[in-house]
C-alpha cells in the first residue's frame, strides 16, 4: 500500500507503515531526497518571517530542509538539536521528547556553545513533518529556556490533526491511515 504525495510539481509514492496497533502512517523520508527538499524550501521561503537570525532543526530528517532554507535566505549557519549528548558538546542542555515514530522517549540536546549564539535571537524551527507536535514543542521549550524567540514553526508536511493547527506553516497535509490503508476518520 502506498500514498501518493504531491509537493510543488514533484510526486512521491510513500509506503504506508503501521506504527502501533491502530494507526499507520505514510512514511516520508526527506533524507537523500535533495530534489524535494530544495523544491519545498523554495515554496516555504516566501512564507517565512523576513527578519530572523537562525534556523533551528531537530536531528535528523529536518536537516536538509534547514540547509536549503539557509542557503535561500542567506543564513549561512543553522543550529541542529541532537538526539543525544555528543562528546564535543560543552554544557549540553537537554529535554525529553516523545515522537509518533519512536517507540520510547528520546532526548533533544542543544550544545551549550550554541546557547550563546541563540540568546536574544529570533529563530525559526524547521522540521520535515509535524505530527503530534511533541518534537516541535520540546524544541521550542529548549529554545525559550536559552532566551531565543521563536518567530515561526515550519515543515513540509502536517500529519493528521496537526494540519488544523494555526501556529505552524506547512506545504501539504499528510493523512493518517488504518492498517488496511484506508484513511483514518
Amino acid at each position: 500500500m502506498e500514498y501518493q504525495l504531491q509537493v510543488a510539481d514533484l510526486t512521491r509514492q510513500l509506503p504506508i507503515i503501521p506504527i502501533d496497533s491502530k494507526t499507520a502512517i505514510a512514511s516520508f523520508v526527506l533524507l537523500g531526497d535533495d530534489e524535494l527538499s530544495y523544491a519545498a524550501a523554495k515554496l516555504l521561503q516566501p512564507k517565512l518571517p523576513t527578519e530572523f537570525d537562525y534556523l533551528v532543526t531537530m536531528e535528523s530528517k529536518g536537516i536538509p530542509l534547514a540547509h536549503d532554507l539557509g542557503l535561500l535566505t542567506q543564513h549561512p549557519r543553522s543550529i541542529v538539536l541532537r538526539k543525544s549528548v555528543k562528546g564535543y558538546m560543552a554544557h549540553p542542555i537537554k529535554t525529553v521528547v516523545n515522537s509518533i515514530t519512536t517507540q520510547r522517549p528520546q532526548e533533544l540536546v542543544l550544545n551549550g556553545n550554541d546557547e550563546k549564539l541563540l540568546q536574544n535571537k529570533r529563530v525559526i524551527i524547521v522540521d520535515d513533518v509535524i505530527s503530534t507536535g511533541s518534537s516541535m514543542q520540546a524544541a521550542e521549550s529548549l529554545l525559550n529556556q536559552v532566551g531565543a524567540k521563536v518567530m515561526a514553526k515550519v515543515a513540509i508536511l502536517a500529519e493528521g490533526a496537526a494540519a488544523n493547527r494555526s501556529d505552524i506553516t506547512y506545504l501539504a497535509r499528510l493523512p493518517l491511515f488504518n492498517h488496511d490503508g484506508s484513511l483514518k476518520g
